[in-house]
Parts: structure tokens; C-alpha cells; sequence
């Protein structure tokens, strides 16, 4: 495997949507079209893609906000989980945010996705009890 982890570029987004859809990320109230448009207009730097062979096999978007960072949209090929891609994806991600001068990284699981659980729990991210809410302000 020759795995190059690399800024996204708009070539990317078709390849991008399919492998959140395989990987089981997307909703039905996020547009991804519209979640990729909208991170390509903020620290787009930070939407990393990984690709073998010409083929994107997983991405990842980050975000600092000055306070902490964020992961969103961490996702490999699920034909080739286990290979390595998600924790090359969050390293550049984390070296990225550090390099912003970011102290701290956080996520959000959705329930039920355990296997999620253990991956992050391998790179040392631990669980904390809070109360998670948010509201739309643009709808898809």
C-alpha cells in the first residue's frame, strides 16, 4: 500500500460522498455536498484525504476554533478497515491541529457505533460524560 495523505481537493468530493456513504456517515438532514462546500470555505487545510492508487480510501476533516479542535467525518474504506488508514488520517489531523497551537482534540460518536469506541480508545481519546445539543441554523 502506498498511502499519501493529502489536502482534499474539488476533484475529491464524488469519490469523498460515496466513501461517507459506504462508511455509513451521512444523514439525511446533512447535505454532504453542502459539508464539504461549507469546510472548503473554512481552514480547508484541514480536510485531509487519503488515497492509494489514485483512489480516495479515506478522509477526514478537522477544525480548531481557537478554544480546542474537532474531528468530523473520520472514515476508510470499509473494505479496507484495519489497514491503518483512520489512525494515518487522525495523526496528520492531530499534527496539523498542533501545529495551529491547538492544546486539545475532541469528537462526537453517534450511539450505537461502538466499534468507533474502541478505535479512538486506542489512540488514547477518553470518553467524558456530557450533554451534547445543538440547533440548525441553515437547513439542508
Amino acid at each position: 500500500m502506498t498511502l499519501e495523505i493529502r489536502t482534499f481537493a474539488p476533484a475529491d468530493t464524488e469519490s469523498v460522498v460515496s466513501l461517507w456513504q459506504s462508511a455509513g456517515l451521512t444523514r439525511p438532514w446533512n447535505n454532504p455536498y453542502q459539508d464539504i462546500n461549507r469546510k472548503l470555505a473554512v481552514q480547508p487545510e484541514l480536510f485531509l484525504v487519503a488515497v492509494d492508487g489514485g483512489e480516495v480510501v479515506g478522509s477526514v476533516m478537522a477544525g480548531y476554533d481557537g478554544h480546542r479542535g474537532w474531528l468530523y467525518y473520520l472514515a476508510s474504506d470499509p473494505g479496507r478497515r484495519g489497514q491503518g488508514i483512520a489512525r494515518r488520517l487522525v495523526a496528520e489531523a492531530e499534527h496539523l491541529l498542533h501545529e495551529m497551537g491547538c492544546p486539545k482534540v475532541q469528537l462526537m460518536v453517534r450511539p450505537g457505533n461502538e466499534q468507533a469506541h474502541g478505535f479512538y480508545a486506542a489512540l488514547g481519546y477518553e470518553p467524558f460524560e456530557v450533554w451534547a445539543t445543538g440547533k440548525r441554523l441553515i437547513a439542508d
